[in-house]
């Protein structure tokens, strides 16, 4: 199978510079190099790794959710990004994994893509 990890997501929106601060804000990834591409939008880091691709210049009416239902990304600090999440007024669900106990996060961007954080089970809820 050539298929060996997952390389990125893309968000279609309607306010990049929006869309930027909240996953750098929420998720702590950081504005990088970009191609020269014909089209505004940016590319979102994690390390070395542009995993998250911000795509600019749709309208509001075009930012429909397809047939992906959400994108996930491993997550440490789970009592802190509770708090943060908080703080920006985002609304969230936390809730441990049946059976293997890891804790999901659940929560919408600015532009309706849902997201979910992934936690170690040894990680608390609360400080």
């Amino acid at each position: 199978m050539p298929a060996t990890a997952m390389n990125h997501f893309t968000i279609l929106t309607d306010d990049v510079p929006g869309t930027v601060r909240f996953y750098s804000e929420l998720l702590g990834l950081r504005d990088g190099p970009r191609p020269p591409l014909s089209f505004p939008g940016a590319w979102l880091y994690s390390g070395a790794s542009a995993i998250l691709h911000i795509v600019g210049g749709r309208s509001r009416a075009d930012l429909k959710p397809g047939v992906i239902d959400h994108m996930a990304f491993s997550a440490v600090g789970l009592a802190d990004t509770l708090a943060n999440l908080t703080a920006h007024g985002i609304e969230h669900t936390c809730r441990r994994q049946v059976g293997s106990g890891p804790w999901q996060v659940f929560f919408f961007d600015p532009n309706g893509a849902r997201v979910e954080l992934d936690f170690a089970p040894d990680e608390t809820a609360a400080h």
